[in-house]
């Protein structure tokens, strides 16, 4: 195929039902360690609040950990729901963390709540906000990440001309064309709203203005993928994933449950529907499978990076999977940011819509 593109990693951090944080952290540290040693670009994690079976609320805190404990890949937000943040903290934590970690911090940035109107009022945000002061927000962050201006009276620091490299994040067509605006790259959220990855794409590609940050446009795309042994043994895996979309959609907690034989005895006919809506970009299946899926969304999308988001319930699974993709993504024409001590085989995924 010949098509150069990068792969990358967003997690969660899930927890299963009864365990520490803690220990679904360490998973994450773990995964992040291979994944560098895989050969993914970077390695970013989500911000949520309230809702358990998740453990990365404190989004910032993660990334320090996890590049503490990482020596190249880089790592970031995916993203920062920047209305829930005043822009200067913002600013002062990813500062902080480019000065302990120079060249490995990523600022992905994006404006959903990341919960429920409740826990938008515990984190102080006002509850009229529909996120149309995003742009004002973020226009403020890059003040306090760029160079100093003359007349600036707030200065973070650290943070202040640090240009922590930012992202746009999005599910609809709002963030695509500011980021095509301000000439920013962008990532598209397909793993939970595959609807508008067409219409999204095609309006950032066709909007986008160069900027001093990016010359063309930089796109992203994450996307469920588990790469197994065979196809029936991925379907099987991706059921854990399956399960946490059912009792989302149900408003349960959303820890990470063991595979199931058919998830037929689990939902009705409505709530089948919804969560394959909304899983309907995942690429699932043997290494075939996967790299033909693979190369389809490639084509479709003419994505520069893929990020890959793997949800399995037993972790061995989740790095096996991330192995086979690597591999897979190499095989098409990846460009690794880095390359594993020893060859490895190449995987491949299948769409399950």
């Amino acid at each position: 195929m010949g098509k150069e593109f990068a792969v990358s990693v967003l997690d969660l951090v899930g927890m299963r039902a009864g365990e520490s944080a803690g220990t679904a952290i360490a998973r994450s540290v773990d995964l992040a360690q291979q994944a560098e040693r895989f050969g993914y670009k970077r390695y970013w994690l989500a911000e949520h609040h309230s809702i358990s079976g998740l453990a990365c609320s404190a989004t910032s805190v993660l990334i320090g950990h996890v590049a503490g404990a990482t020596k190249t890949i880089r790592v970031g937000s995916g993203g920062i729901m920047l209305p829930n943040h005043a822009p200067l903290v913002v600013a002062e934590q990813f500062g902080t963390l480019e000065a302990l970690y120079p060249g490995r911090i990523d600022l992905g940035l994006g404006r959903a709540p990341g919960g429920d109107l409740h826990t938008m009022r515990a984190l102080r945000r006002d509850l009229r906000q529909s996120g149309d002061d995003f742009p004002a927000l973020l226009e403020e962050l890059r003040s306090y990440l760029g160079p100093e201006k003359p007349e600036q009276v707030v200065r973070a620091i650290p943070g202040q001309g640090s240009n922590v490299p930012i992202t746009l994040l999005g599910s609809s067509g709002f963030s695509a064309q500011l980021a095509a605006m301000l000439g920013l790259p962008f990532a598209f959220a397909a793993h939970f709203a595959p609807e508008y990855l067409n219409a999204a794409t095609r309006t950032y590609r066709e909007r986008f203005q160069p900027s001093e940050e990016l010359r063309k446009p930089y796109l992203m795309v994450a996307v469920q993928i588990i790469a197994a042994e065979t196809d029936a043994a991925a379907r099987k895996l991706f059921t854990t994933s399956q399960q946490r979309f059912l009792r989302l959609i149900r408003n349960q907690p959303v820890e990470l449950l063991p595979p199931v034989d058919s998830m037929e005895p689990l939902w009705q006919d409505w709530e089948r529907a919804a969560v394959e809506s909304k899983l309907g970009a995942a690429i699932v299946g043997s290494d075939a499978t996967v790299k033909a899926g693979l190369e389809s969304l490639l084509i479709e999308t003419g994505a520069d990076e893929v990020i890959v988001v793997t949800d399995t319930y037993e972790h061995a699974d989740r790095l096996a999977s991330y192995e086979r993709v690597a591999n897979l993504a190499s095989a098409i024409g990846a460009t690794p940011s880095s390359i594993s001590a020893s060859p490895r085989p190449n995987p491949t995924f299948q769409s399950v819509a």
